[in-house]
């Protein structure tokens, strides 16, 4: 091919987000390959795109259409992520729900702007800031916006700690953001256990569509909790966990050729993508200021911005802002309640959405 305008155009976007992930650290282990493959399918080349055999072709056709990474990686996360400040809160579950309004509020908005349910609802997923659990559904739904979904995806996520303090300011007075929680109790071995299984099972039987995303969340988060899988649990959060990564970076970079992103529609979905992530923000912040009507133990409502599944970086920005208002008011455990239960939020969001959509 010869390079145009538009490939010139998308090298310098892929160079923006190699900067970003360099120089200022924005999800640094997706931006970075995304961004370096998106200069190279831009460049003059031949083969590496092309079926059948182009490697980046392969890449996407069998690990990323195929679901095959996006999956993987949730069971990385589950054998990551420590499930224990949600279980000790079971309310924090309410907290992780209500900040899927962002989703809504995002589907909502681009149903008005023209785009079509399918579309739509793969641009909602956004606000849950889970990067996996929007390929994964965009795939299914609208293959052709899995750029700019995954994009507008991990760029916001690496951006939590901008955009959600100005809105939980807003939102909250100074006093109710010095409110003190009290110490999450301590959860036994058989509790974490039983935990991803019962909830397997629950969500499987329930909403049988979030069952692949759940099940393996679930099945990694068992190998971490068990204790005699360790050298297998390790594999699936470091090893496998950082090969799949690769993998997707570089299918969805290789997504970015400027013929596919140049688009009004790729505009669109990056200024939803904010949208969705604010409003997320705001309806979990909102929602723990309703529940402090009816609690007699008040909850910091900074923490329902957490429920937006960004792990661990939403809890981390509840934390900072408590320690600014206070400086020994530590919230960060009881965040990451919300935080973990955004993640399964989400998941069954998208598995609703693909049994409502036939994705």
């Amino acid at each position: 091919m010869h390079i145009t305008l538009g490939n010139i155009v998308m090298i310098c976007v892929g160079l923006i987000l190699v900067y970003l992930a360099i120089k200022h650290e924005y999800e640094p282990l997706i931006l970075l390959p995304i961004g370096i493959t998106a200069v190279l399918v831009n460049l003059p080349l031949t083969g590496l795109t092309e079926p059948p055999y182009g490697f980046l072709y392969l890449v996407k056709h069998y690990l990323i259409d195929t679901e095959v990474v996006p999956l993987l990686i949730f069971f990385g996360l589950g054998a990551m992520t420590d499930f224990g400040p949600m279980i000790a809160d079971p309310k924090s579950l309410l907290l992780g729900a209500a900040a899927q309004i962002g989703v809504f509020v995002a589907l909502l908005t681009a149903l008005l702007l023209g785009f079509n349910l399918k579309e739509a609802a793969s641009i909602g997923i956004i606000g849950g800031a889970d990067g996996p659990t929007t390929i994964y559904l965009t795939v299914k739904l609208a293959p052709h916006l899995l750029a700019a979904t995954a994009v507008a995806a991990y760029s916001y996520m690496s951006l939590v700690p901008l955009i959600q303090p100005p809105i939980i300011k807003a939102l909250t007075t100074r006093e109710e953001r010095r409110i003190r929680m009290k110490q999450l109790r301590p959860i036994s071995k058989k509790e974490k256990i039983l935990f991803p299984i019962v909830s397997m099972i629950t969500v499987g039987l329930l909403v049988p569509s979030a069952a692949p995303l759940i099940g393996m969340i679930m099945i990694g988060n068992l190998f971490r909790e068990s204790g005699v899988v360790e050298r297998l649990s390790k594999a699936a959060r470091e090893e496998l966990m950082n090969i799949v990564t690769i993998f997707l970076g570089l299918g969805v970079g290789s997504t970015m050729r400027a013929e596919t992103f140049l688009t009004y529609k790729t505009l669109l979905v990056l200024g939803l993508g904010v949208v969705a992530f604010a409003a997320a923000t705001a309806g979990g912040v909102l929602f723990a200021k309703l529940m402090n009507l009816f609690s007699k133990e008040k909850i910091n409502p900074m923490i329902g911005a957490s429920g937006v599944s960004a792990v661990p970086m939403s809890a981390r920005v509840v934390q900072r802002l408590a320690i600014e208002e206070d400086p020994e008011n530590h919230l960060l455990m009881n965040a990451m309640g919300p935080n973990v239960a955004g993640v399964i939020g989400t998941a069954v969001v998208a598995g609703v959405f693909l049994s409502m959509l036939g994705g």
